[in-house]
């Protein structure tokens, strides 16, 4: 069955780069960055891998752990690690999940035939703290994640629920909200004291900043 936004994800147990694992212990009271990669010693997850360790102050700062994957071993996955801090000038000390046998991969649909039998696609979970699937992102097998836009959607999203609000097209923070349609004008203008702007009767938005 298809693993769909709101859904609780599943739990699984594995070993990682940093030890033995349960998923939703891990993850705790906080978010989670959940990425798939094809394999180990591949140029392009090379460089993702890269980055995620150079983002890790931007990820804690929003109270999100990164932790990724790849269908091969912890050894592989050291060996790996070593290649990663050497090319992109970083120390990675987030996990990376060993799934030789692809159970997780399977888990969370990881593999797309078409692709590969038996390498997982360039897939995103971002998870809250409820453990509840919130974003999704599948990129093919050569292209490469952009990162500023996880950040972005994960600001989003944290901003979303905080501030009980939606987020227009290419949203950063800062910049005007959207109140939802749910919310009438006169739970409106409790909710939102600095007033906001009407450009159509379900288009209003708010200064939140």
């Amino acid at each position: 069955m298809a693993l769909l936004l709101g859904d609780t994800v599943p739990d699984f147990t594995a070993d990682t780069t940093t030890g033995p694992i349960s998923f939703h212990d891990w993850i705790g009271d906080n978010w989670a960055f959940f990425f798939s990669h094809p394999a180990d010693f591949t140029p392009v997850c090379t460089t993702e891998m890269g980055r995620t360790s150079q983002l890790s102050d931007a990820f804690t700062a929003r109270g999100v752990k990164p932790i990724g994957l790849s269908t091969d071993t912890v050894d592989e996955h050291l060996k790996w690690i070593e290649d990663v801090n050497d090319t992109q000038d970083t120390t990675l000390r987030f996990p990376i999940v060993a799934d030789p046998d692809l159970a997780i991969s399977e888990l969370y649909e990881m593999i797309h035939p078409a692709q590969s039998e038996v390498a997982a696609v360039r897939s995103v979970f971002i998870i809250d703290s409820d453990k509840k699937l919130r974003l999704t992102m599948t990129y093919p097998m050569s292209v490469g994640r952009n990162f500023d836009e996880i950040l972005r959607v994960i600001d989003a999203l944290q901003t979303a629920d905080t501030q009980g609000v939606a987020l227009p097209a290419d949203w950063r923070p800062g910049d005007r909200a959207i109140i939802p349609p749910s919310v009438c004008d006169a739970d409106a203008q409790v909710r939102f004291p600095q007033g906001f702007k009407t450009v159509r009767p379900y288009l209003r938005t708010v200064d939140i900043s």
